[in-house]
């Protein structure tokens, strides 16, 4: 057996202290699968006192995070303290020492992934950074490395998930949903984040630029939370059959020239595999020329399931370390543009309330078919003063929906456009 892969760990948080436990617990097991002791070096914290939810010697600890990813015994750096900096300073000052890199840090590689790649010079491995402990990154990496992407949909937040799963459930309302989240430790008390599509969102750039080869970032992608989903939206999605889900939608252009990156709610029909993913849980489905269509499903977040991913990681680039080789690097050959939103075509749900008066249905279907947007379906609900038409388009552009919008607002007939609502997934079976 070869001579101990000394490991460096950066923080000690949730994920963290399990990442240790399981190195510490699995020894044993981990050494015969790398064919080498994986060794902790050194756990970088930021208060030497606080309560741990694992048994670590003292020695260990350290607030000097820099001199540890710079010891020259260290051979890999386990990054999962998160946010921008000092994440990014730390990685790439190990970088510069030759140290392979496992990272669950989602913000930092959508937002500066191309500086981290250019500068490393071993491994860089960042399974844990999408959808916690579902193998993804990989199976797009290296296993469909043959294969040629045409979309990759998903519902990659579990805080969000939970929320949309009970409004449908239980019909209760967006922040009775949130407050129930918040109360089992499922959303922040800070949820930003999570319920305005940041996290989403960098989960997207990530996806997106694996799957196509080419360079995405959180600000390529368009972004809307679900903070607007009604309580009514969700029982008019239950009416037609459909369930909302925030979803991150990575696709290419139907000529193949460019790609659109988006996160944002969606209805889809209950027959679609997405919609059966309940409560906290991710799943992503992917699209591929060969492969067909694939889905990956499991626990998105936590500790334990975040460590997993983790662990297979610095598993992954022991063995090269050992092999004296490295993974695959970047592959941004495509390098394909993301085309703005308004270019994207997708299905709409539209609800406005109306007055109650005959000539309305006619003077609402001409505003849609003035900018050349198709009404699949029209119903009605309600009479006099709670009057509501819902609609559901054909395919049409968000440009032509958006400026169909605009203009309903305009109308004396309609009182308020309730919601508009994109529609996905009524393509697969």
């Amino acid at each position: 057996m070869s001579k101990p892969v000394k490991v460096a760990l950066l923080g000690c948080g949730v994920v963290g202290s399990q990442v240790a436990r399981l190195l510490q617990e699995q020894a044993d097991d981990l050494a015969a699968r790398v064919g080498a002791p994986l060794e902790l070096a050194g756990v970088a914290v930021r208060k030497m006192s606080r309560k741990r939810e694992v048994d670590l010697d003292p020695a260990l600890l350290t607030t000097d995070a820099h001199a540890l990813v710079t010891r020259p015994d260290v051979d890999i750096v386990v990054e999962v303290i998160g946010g921008i900096e000092p994440a990014r300073a730390l990685i790439l000052a190990a970088m510069a020492g030759g140290k392979s890199i496992v990272s669950a840090n989602k913000a930092l590689l959508a937002e500066d992934g191309a500086t981290l790649h250019a500068a490393n010079k071993a491994d860089l491995y960042f399974e844990a950074a999408v959808a916690g402990a579902i193998p993804l990154i990989r199976p797009l990496r290296e296993s469909m490395a043959g294969d040629r992407v045409h979309r990759v949909l998903g519902i990659v937040n579990g805080t969000t998930n939970y929320i949309l799963d009970k409004m449908d459930s239980t019909g209760a309302s967006f922040t009775d949903a949130l407050e129930e989240a918040q109360s089992l430790g499922y959303a922040e008390a800070d949820p930003t984040a999570d319920i305005e599509g940041f996290d989403a969102a960098a989960k997207a750039a990530i996806l997106a630029g694996i799957a196509f080869h080419s360079r995405v970032t959180a600000s390529d992608v368009h972004r809307e939370g679900i903070t607007g989903v009604s309580a009514s939206d969700v029982a008019s999605a239950k009416a037609m059959g459909y369930v909302i889900k925030l979803l991150a939608i990575c696709a290419r252009s139907d000529d193949g020239r460019s790609i659109g990156v988006r996160v944002h709610p969606a209805m889809i029909p209950r027959t679609h595999p997405l919609a059966g993913v309940r409560e906290a849980y991710n799943a992503v489905f992917v699209e591929a020329e060969s492969a067909g269509r694939l889905m990956f499903y499991g626990a998105g977040a936590g500790g334990a399931p975040t460590a997993s991913a983790v662990l297979g990681d610095i598993v992954a680039v022991a063995r090269n370390r050992i092999a004296g080789t490295r993974g695959p690097s970047e592959s941004v050959y495509a390098d394909l543009s993301v085309h703005p939103m308004g270019e994207t075509v997708t299905r709409y749900h539209v609800s406005l309330d109306v007055a109650d008066k005959p000539g309305v249905l006619a003077t609402v279907a001409e505003m849609f078919s003035r900018h050349d947007v198709s009404i699949q379906t029209v119903r009605q609900e309600g009479r006099g003063d709670d009057a509501q038409l819902v609609l559901v388009t054909h395919r049409a552009s968000d440009a032509a929906l958006s400026t169909t919008v605009e203009g309903l607002r305009e109308l004396d007939i309609v009182r308020a456009v309730a919601s508009v609502m994109r529609v996905e997934g009524d393509e697969t079976p």
